[in-house]
């Protein structure tokens, strides 16, 4: 409920303005009401901010990388680049691209479920064109993909597919593999409708042409991995490597010290006055038997259950187990 003012404070307010001491727009405004964001249970939003920006960092350094392939490829100069990430369903996905399209259908190991890379038909026109023999700057009619057209850009995208392993490298081992190819995007009924998928959009110039090609990759393909989807986990991951090697230095610097070892066949406990009267040859009677295993310390600290023998010519002990199974999580 909003503050009544006295007569009194209303007074003294109309006389400040009156005068100029305070403007209008300085005067107090009521609150606004809280806004309540909308949520449709139909596109939920799975992937967050977070892992759509790590998803964009991986696919950028793979649009460099198919850049440099496809300009080999085709010998003609070819500059790929990242345009939009965005997080849509997979029935928007497919009504978005056109048909007929090359919509490769793979899967990547050991993410599960299978990966859309679409490629359309200007870009596939376009890339035969030149492979065939042409500047590829002809302009072609939407018309339906031969033999001949489909055979191509497979060969094509199966080798830019195949380099995403060098844009995963710092964050999975994958293993992209081919599953299908084709060209109405109706037909396939690989997720349901309402599944969320990331949708990345490249740019391709090749010429004075400018095509896209989309990579469409769905939230059950990578829910097993969010978790390396942050961009911390880079750094962590490098971190762990530090410390793995600052403990292999520590290990190596450890195995030169001396360490006591002392092996305790038994105890006894006598008198001062017959401590005090031991000679040469006299025998003390220990509370083990020769039977029972002897225990080993090393610096003052008991680690391992012996057995008392003879080395050559020399005396040993043979280990028989560890005392504090624990010790094994300290190596």
């Amino acid at each position: 409920m909003a503050e009544v003012l006295s007569q009194s404070e209303i007074d003294a307010l109309l006389s400040a303005l009156s005068s100029g001491d305070i403007h209008p727009d300085e005067l107090p405004k009521e609150e606004e009401k809280q806004k309540v964001k909308l949520y449709d249970f139909r596109s939920p939003q799975k992937f967050s901010k977070e892992h759509l920006r790590t998803l964009e960092l991986i696919h950028d350094n793979f649009a460099r990388i198919i850049s440099n392939f496809l300009t080999a490829q085709i010998r003609t100069n070819a500059k790929i680049k990242i345009e939009s990430i965005e997080q849509i369903t997979y029935e928007e996905f497919i009504h978005s691209i056109p048909n007929p399209t090359i919509l490769t259908t793979f899967k990547m190991p050991p993410l599960s479920g299978s990966i859309l890379f679409e490629t359309n038909p200007s870009f596939v026109f376009q890339v035969n064109d030149i492979l065939l023999g042409g500047k590829g700057d002809r302009q072609s009619k939407i018309r339906e993909f031969t033999d001949i057209d489909k055979n191509i850009i497979r060969q094509i995208n199966t080798g830019l597919i195949s380099n995403l392993r060098l844009a995963w490298e710092d964050i999975i081992d994958v293993n992209p593999e081919i599953e299908a190819l084709e060209t109405n995007p109706a037909l396939n009924q690989t997720l349901a409708p309402n599944e969320a998928v990331a949708l990345i959009t490249f740019s391709c110039e090749i010429g004075l042409n400018s095509t896209f090609i989309n990579m469409c990759i769905p939230y059950i393909s990578i829910e097993k991995v969010l978790d390396k989807l942050v961009v911390q986990y880079w750094f962590q991951q490098a971190d762990d490597e530090l410390v793995k090697e600052s403990r292999q230095k520590l290990k190596e610097r450890l195995n030169i010290v001396d360490v006591n070892l002392t092996a305790v066949l038994g105890k006894a406990q006598i008198t001062v006055d017959d401590f005090l009267k031991l000679n040469i040859g006299d025998v003390v009677t220990l509370d083990s038997k020769t039977t029972d295993a002897v225990t080993v310390l090393a610096e003052d600290k008991k680690i391992y259950y012996a057995r008392p023998g003879i080395i050559k010519k020399y005396r040993g002990i043979e280990i028989l187990d560890m005392i504090d199974k624990d010790v094994e999580s300290y190596e």
